[in-house]
């Protein structure tokens, strides 16, 4: 029995993962169980609706929903992979389910396993020798999570492994400078499947080892201009002085437990071992705005269609783990100033609860000038600027680190931010030679056309749950049309459509399109308009791979730019639950496909997702480690409120910023 009443949005605590898992095994007692997955299971909307609505009016007497743990594990054998819900009070399974041909996420343990087992197998070592490597060469291995391509039956887990060299003895040594030109495929047991040798040219293609051989390396790419540690690379610019984030009286914000409070913002804070960060029960002023926010999935196709690169389709949330793979973030490096951690919580194979630490930094940052005034009559300027709370994670899979922060401002605004960096991942190709999906970056290292595309998962509650979205457009008034009156041709106006049914939509820059997400049922006074949140999108090009791949077929959210669909509780992830070696057609277009009827979403409980990113071409400029590449989202209230809702900000003032004047700026 636990003591402790966490919120229902609260992410299960070691105390309540230890529980899930002691019932799990009570309830299969002859089994050997092997936890992927022990996670909160989040209360029916139904259920947290009026439990909301009454804290916030202070009514005791609703009741708290239960508290209940989601668990995926296998019994026993690998194929044998189950998921249940089981409440924790009573250690009842209210919901069992086979999970037949699906397949758990891939961690790092298992990640160095199979890079152990790899480089352990006789045959790999017979073919390293066959590339007669430099004697100070230590090999790498890289695996990944085997994307499907329609050559290998996914019914078996298979890992890829990727070979790189490095030529220093250091640690950090950039082993992606040297990429070697084979592959293993492992299968879920650790067993050495096949190797292949890579293609270094446009004409050439993979083939076995076993029947055309191997090359030797081509001593000709060592080169000496590809690291990035500063242990390696000695030389640092000595103009930085430097800048200090000072706060005298503290934060602004105040935390307890998992609620935060921040000017007129109030929002629960919560972590999972998939999304990684996530925001429920968000209000500002007192007034309801969402009520949950996360990144739904991200999904990295490559564009080298050589085998076997097609395989490198990266869903680093639903195949990784956000979670799982998130940064212990560092005082004074990952975030500055007055920083708030937040732990996430996790669990070993055996279903010990693990500490993941410092995963989420939450601290307040300038953003420059939040509004500004200067009367020429008076000359008198009036400004404020502008403070923005930030809740930040970061994760590394592999070769890329992803940024990802949530920044909440002053005029009720909150901004979805993704910064990518990190190491692009490289390919072998033959010195003088070039691939029209690639750019070199090296002696013989060639960085592969690839996109980034996310899905941000936005489930709004403006001024309660009966919403509606609306795109609106704007127009050119037309010149020769006897019943406008437009006869300079300037005019413009705007039209908009409020969307009936669950359908897709896509963003078009030039009618600035928008997508307003409205509460018909309450009327702004002044405009007299239904109010509401815009979202404004972050323009992005769309998946480029063919309808017909596995690529297409697995991300689904990467056809359009937005989607509206009703809301359904257990409806998260915009590729569906299991994006491990997927085939398709788990996702959000077969969602809506599937119901039996189209549903409705007009005055409804409803979902936007925005589906966003980049097509990365890599430059020479991002190599040996690439500056972040940014992108944001916002969404921004539209006639929600009466006027300017920063007007009562604190106006800027000298004897508050103490900012100093520089005298000179001659060299010290």
């Amino acid at each position: 029995m636990l003591s402790a009443h966490p919120h229902p949005f609260d992410p299960l605590s070691p105390a309540e993962i230890s529980l899930a898992v002691r019932h799990l095994k009570d309830a299969f007692p002859n089994d050997n169980l092997s936890f992927r997955v022990v996670t909160l299971l989040e209360p029916a909307k139904a259920q947290m609706i009026p439990f909301l609505e009454a804290e916030r009016s202070g009514k005791p007497s609703t009741p708290t929903p239960s508290r209940s743990a989601l668990i995926q594990f296998y019994r026993g054998k690998p194929t044998d992979f189950r998921e249940v819900w089981i409440e924790l009070e009573s250690g009842k399974i209210t919901k069992e389910k086979i999970l037949s041909g699906k397949h758990s996420y891939v961690d790092s343990t298992e990640m160095q396993a199979a890079e152990k087992a790899c480089m352990a197998a006789g045959e790999v070592q017979k073919v390293i020798r066959m590339l007669e490597l430099p004697e100070e060469a230590v090999v790498c291995i890289e695996p990944w999570s085997y994307g499907t391509d329609g050559m290998n039956d996914i019914a078996e887990r298979i890992i890829m492994c990727f070979f790189y060299m490095r030529l220093k003895s250091h640690g950090d040594a950039n082993h992606y400078a040297y990429p070697l030109d084979i592959c293993v495929e492992m299968s879920g047991d650790l067993s050495v499947k096949r190797i292949l040798t890579l293609p270094l040219g446009e004409n050439d293609r993979a083939g076995l080892v076993s029947e055309v051989g191997v090359r030797p390396f081509d001593r000709n790419k060592i080169h000496r201009s590809s690291e990035y540690h500063p242990d390696l690379v000695e030389e640092r610019r000595t103009t930085t002085k430097p800048l200090q984030i000072v706060q005298p009286e503290g934060p602004s914000f105040q935390v307890e437990g998992n609620q935060l409070t921040w000017e007129k913002w109030q929002m629960r804070v919560g972590f999972n071992y998939r999304e990684g960060l996530t925001l429920h029960d968000i209000t500002y002023d007192g007034r309801s705005v969402f009520y949950r926010l996360s990144l739904s999935e991200m999904f990295v196709p490559y564009g080298d269609s050589r085998t076997p690169y097609p395989r490198k389709g990266a869903f680093d949330l639903g195949s990784n783990g956000a979670g799982v793979n998130a940064n212990n973030l560092k005082l004074g490096c990952d975030c500055l100033g007055h920083i708030k951690y937040f732990n996430g919580h996790h669990h070993t194979t055996a279903g010990d609860p693990i500490v993941l630490p410092n995963v989420v930094c939450c601290h307040e940052v300038d953003d420059g000038i939040l509004w500004k005034h200067t009367n020429y009559r008076t000359n008198n300027a009036i400004v404020t600027r502008s403070r923005i709370l930030v809740l930040q994670t970061i994760i590394t899979v592999g070769n890329y680190e992803y940024i990802f922060a949530f920044q909440f401002t002053q005029d009720a605004a909150i901004n979805y931010e993704v910064r990518a960096t990190g190491i692009v991942s490289t390919a072998p190709i033959n010195l003088g030679q070039t691939v029209p999906y690639g750019t070199l970056v090296g002696p013989g290292v060639m960085a592969p056309y690839h996109q980034h595309l996310f899905c941000l998962r936005i489930d709004p509650a403006i001024d309660g749950h009966s919403n509606s979205l609306m795109v609106e457009e704007s127009h050119p008034m037309p010149l020769d049309n006897p019943n406008i009156h437009n006869p300079f041709g300037v005019g413009y106006t705007t039209v908009s459509k409020i969307v009936e049914t669950e359908t897709p939509l896509d963003t078009d820059v030039t009618k600035a399109r928008v997508f307003k997400i409205v509460n018909e049922g309450v009327r702004n006074p002044v405009t007299g308009g239904p109010v509401g949140y815009k979202l404004v999108p972050h323009y992005s090009q769309m998946l480029l791979a063919h309808p017909s791949s596995y690529h297409a077929r697995r991300s689904e959210f990467g056809e359009h730019a937005v989607w509206v669909t009703r809301h359904h509780d257990r409806e998260l992830f915009s590729s569906g639950d299991h994006t491990m070696q997927s085939l398709g057609g788990e996702g959000i277009a077969s969602w809506i496909r599937a119901r039996e009827k189209p549903q409705g979403v007009r005055n409804a409980d409803i979902v936007v997702w925005h589906t966003f990113g980049t097509t990365h071409n890599p430059r020479v400029e991002d190599w040996p480690v690439m500056p972040v590449d940014k992108m944001t989202v916002s969404l921004k209230p539209v006639n929600f409120f009466t006027a300017n809702p920063s007007l009562d900000v604190p106006i800027s003032a000298q004897d508050v910023n103490r900012s100093v004047l520089v005298e000179s700026c001659a060299k010290l």
